[in-house]
C-alpha cells in the first residue's frame, strides 16, 4: 500500500512539473495574448453586469449617471490615457496593473455576497459577480507569470516592489437603497478599472513585443 501511495505522489509531482514547464515554455507574446484575452472577457462581463444592475434597480430611481462616485482604487496613481501610460517604465506599468487587480479581491467578494441576498435580482446575474471575482484572481496570477517571464528574459528588473491593497471598500449604510447604490458604485468602478487593466496590458505588450500592427 505504501509503495502505491508513493508512486501516486511521484506521478502527481511529475505532472505538476510538466504543467509548470509547459506554462513557462510559452513565449512572452503568447502569455501576453492570454492575459489580454482574459482581461477583455472580464471587462465585457463587468460591463454587462453593470448595465443589468442599472436597468433592474436604478432605471426608475433617477440614480443612473450620477457623478458623486469615489472608487476605493482612487489612491492608486494610474496613467491617464495611452500617451501617459507609454511614458511609464515597464516595471511601473506592471506594478499598476497588479495593484489594481489586488485591490479588487475583497470588494468583488463583498459584492457577490451582497447580491446573493437580493432575492429579486436573478441568480444568473448574481453568479456573474462571483465569476468576476474568480477572473480577477486568475488574471492576477497570469500577469505575475508574465512579469516572471519578463524578469527571466531581462526585460524588466527583479525589483518589482511589494505592495498591499488599498483600504477596503466598506459599505456606509445598512439601508436597502444605500446597499444598492454601494453595489452600483462598485460595478461602475470595476468596469472602469477592468478597462484600464485591459488597455495597460495591450500597451505593455506593444512596447515589449510589437507585433500585429502595434
Amino acid at each position: 500500500m505504501m509503495w502505491i501511495l508513493a508512486t501516486l505522489l511521484l506521478s502527481a509531482s511529475m505532472l505538476l512539473k510538466v504543467f509548470q514547464h509547459q506554462c513557462y515554455a510559452l513565449s512572452l507574446s503568447d502569455l501576453f495574448d492570454r492575459v489580454i484575452q482574459h482581461s477583455a472577457r472580464m471587462h465585457s462581463l463587468s460591463s454587462d453586469l453593470h448595465s443589468e444592475f442599472e436597468q433592474y434597480f436604478l432605471s426608475s430611481k433617477n440614480h443612473i449617471g450620477r457623478v458623486n462616485r469615489r472608487c476605493h482604487t482612487s489612491n492608486i496613481l494610474t496613467p491617464n490615457g495611452k500617451e501617459n501610460a507609454q511614458k511609464l517604465a515597464r516595471e511601473e506599468l506592471t506594478e499598476v496593473i497588479l495593484k489594481l487587480l489586488l485591490a479588487w479581491r475583497d470588494p468583488l467578494s463583498h459584492l457577490h455576497q451582497s447580491m446573493a441576498h437580493q432575492n429579486d435580482f436573478n441568480s444568473f446575474s448574481g453568479n456573474k459577480a462571483l465569476e468576476m471575482s474568480d477572473m480577477v484572481h486568475e488574471l492576477k496570477k497570469g500577469v505575475e507569470k508574465v512579469a516572471e517571464k519578463m524578469q527571466l528574459l531581462g526585460i524588466i528588473s527583479n525589483s518589482l516592489n511589494a505592495f498591499s491593497s488599498p483600504d477596503a471598500f466598506i459599505p456606509y449604510s445598512n439601508s436597502e437603497e444605500s446597499i444598492t447604490l454601494t453595489n452600483h458604485d462598485l460595478l461602475y468602478c470595476f468596469r472602469r478599472d477592468s478597462n484600464k487593466v485591459q488597455n495597460y496590458l495591450k500597451i505593455l505588450k506593444c512596447r515589449i513585443v510589437p507585433e500585429n500592427g502595434c
